[in-house]
């Protein structure tokens, strides 16, 4: 089944030349030969990026990838400037960051309809009238217009959520975001249900916060184990990180820092975030073991909440949590 998530792509932009400037001299009945009235070029079109939370992936780019503006036109007698070249708007997800082919970061789209300018026309080439002097009555030349330069450019999506689920494949997660959000993720008993991240809006009384679902990850997915690390960039802006692990998780502790460490492979700088400890499925555990889970993990100083999806035990005591941790300073 082909993927049609797609949030990495390669595209080339190339902005607008500027308009050639006009040679001309006025002309009618009654004058032979007047001044230079040779008008400017019009400004090449500008390559525009606009953010767009209706679109979720670069998949309309996908057979797209040649976006050149158009030429500004020539200068025209009587003075008349050329018309401007149109410019060219490309609607991309909120959270894009755009980066030049040496991966340094040229901008990021962080809001819906921000506006900016990605790569500016070429200006016109000024016409014979601006040369006009007083020693050079009657200018020969024009300007041509600024020649502008195609390049390729990355776009990466950096999915804006307040809060990452963390966990291995099948601990729970997108039955979660399914529980607390009206998102609908595929679910199904086996590894690697998720193979996209899938974000879902959670209320709380009258606010409500983003929660994305982020694809399993395993032990060695930074050495390229099951997807890898290619999803985890999708949680770099998530301001809290919920990690799940199963209640039927034979060593719970050996999963969580199995967890910590990919992400610290990844980009250590994610585990300065706040962050919160779920035992999913805790329906299929009773109090005792309960008790034993919470000794293992107050050594490790962890705080922790029970749930399940199933009989939504401890739901409301998450999101209670999760809220405190979003609007903590």
């Amino acid at each position: 089944m082909k993927n049609d998530f797609i949030d990495f792509i390669k595209i080339y932009c190339k902005s607008g030349d500027g308009g050639t400037g006009c040679v001309h001299f006025y002309r009618d009945r009654r004058i032979a030969r007047g001044g230079p009235d040779g008008g400017t070029g019009g400004k090449g079109g500008d390559i525009i990026l606009q953010g767009n939370s209706h679109i979720h992936t670069f998949l309309h780019l996908r057979y797209h990838k040649h976006w050149i503006a158009k030429s500004g036109f020539p200068g025209n007698r009587k003075n008349i400037t050329g018309e401007n070249g149109k410019d060219l708007l490309i609607e991309v997800p909120v959270g894009t960051v755009v980066k030049d082919e040496k991966k340094n970061i040229i901008m990021e789209i962080t809001k819906n309809f921000q506006k900016k300018i990605l790569f500016k026309g070429g200006k016109g080439g000024k016409g014979n009238t601006f040369f006009k002097n007083s020693r050079i009555q009657s200018p020969l030349y024009a300007q041509s217009g600024i020649k502008t330069k195609g390049n390729w450019i990355f776009l990466e999506l950096k999915i804006l959520a307040d809060v990452g689920f963390i966990g291995f494949p099948n601990t729970g997660k997108s039955t979660l975001l399914s529980t607390i959000t009206k998102a609908k993720p595929k679910i199904g008993n086996f590894s690697f249900t998720t193979k996209t991240p899938h974000i879902g809006v959670v209320k709380v009384d009258f606010n409500s916060f983003l929660a994305a679902d982020i694809p399993g990850i395993i032990e060695k997915a930074s050495e390229g184990k099951g997807l890898g690390h290619h999803f985890l960039r999708h949680v770099e802006r998530n301001s809290v990180l919920l990690f799940l692990v199963s209640s039927n998780t034979k060593n719970k502790k050996e999963e969580y820092l199995i967890l910590l460490n990919e992400l610290t492979k990844f980009n250590s700088n994610l585990l300065k975030k706040k962050r919160l400890l779920a035992i999913s499925k805790s329906d299929l555990i009773n109090n005792e073991e309960k008790k034993e889970i919470k000794k293992i993990f107050f050594k490790l100083k962890e705080n922790i909440v029970f749930i399940s999806s199933f009989t939504k035990e401890g739901l409301s005591e998450l999101i209670e949590k999760l809220w405190k941790l979003i609007n903590q300073e």
